[in-house]
């Protein structure tokens, strides 16, 4: 019980942010592309209580940790509504409206990392904020790749479904119903993880590599 809430304080502020900006940043897309259902329902907000879905956000990632000791964690936010037909054109803009959750999850890891480097270079001594660092940049990059995994409803299926031809993207969407118990068999079977870390790793790569004038400057 210790260890849970130990984990629960570290993860907190990180996974309420990676939540809440993934899902304000859908959006945001959305009625910057001409679609205001999520933005009349209060979607486009920071506040995170009007994302956070209580049995999917809290009760099944605290039930599953503790039943599994922590070796298989799920959960999901409130999904934004989005009129795809009403966007100003529908099949290209469903693409840049699904990226902007992933988007905003690449952002913010790219920030916690930023941070983390900073605790480094002023020598903060507290090793809560460095596991805090490193949880916001583990959760926002699981985020991340876990999102764009390319089965609908996952932001990865909508992306795919819009490059898709027509026909082949009417097909493929019809998978959609089954969408979620596809992803938590994989989750659970541990066949996701082969997509995962791979994009995991690259998207790492590629936010140290950006970073590395920066890292050059503090030393």
């Amino acid at each position: 019980m210790d260890a849970l809430i130990q984990t629960i304080a570290v993860y907190a502020i990180p996974v309420i942010l990676a939540i809440t900006l993934h899902e304000a940043a859908h959006a945001y897309a959305a009625k910057f592309f001409g679609d205001t259902t999520a933005y009349s329902q209060g979607r486009m907000s920071l506040n995170p209580v009007v994302h956070i879905d209580l049995f999917g956000t809290i009760i099944i990632p605290v039930v599953l940790y503790i039943a599994t000791d922590g070796q298989f964690l799920f959960g999901y936010a409130k999904p934004v509504p989005v009129n795809f037909g009403a966007l100003r054109k529908p099949k290209r803009d469903m693409a840049w409206v699904s990226l902007a959750g992933p988007g905003a999850n690449f952002l913010m890891a790219f920030l916690w990392m930023i941070l983390a480097i900073l605790l480094v270079v002023f020598k903060v001594e507290h090793e809560f904020f460095y596991r805090m660092a490193q949880a916001g940049l583990l959760t926002n990059l699981v985020m991340f790749a876990f999102n764009l995994f390319p089965i609908p409803p996952l932001d990865g299926g909508r992306i795919l479904t819009s490059l898709l031809p027509h026909r082949q993207a009417y097909q493929f969407a019809k998978i959609e119903p089954y969408g979620f118990f596809i992803v938590m068999a994989l989750v659970y079977f541990k066949i996701l993880q082969f997509w995962m870390y791979p994009l995991m790793n690259i998207a790492q790569s590629i936010l140290q590599f950006v970073l590395t004038p920066f890292t050059m400057l503090l030393k």
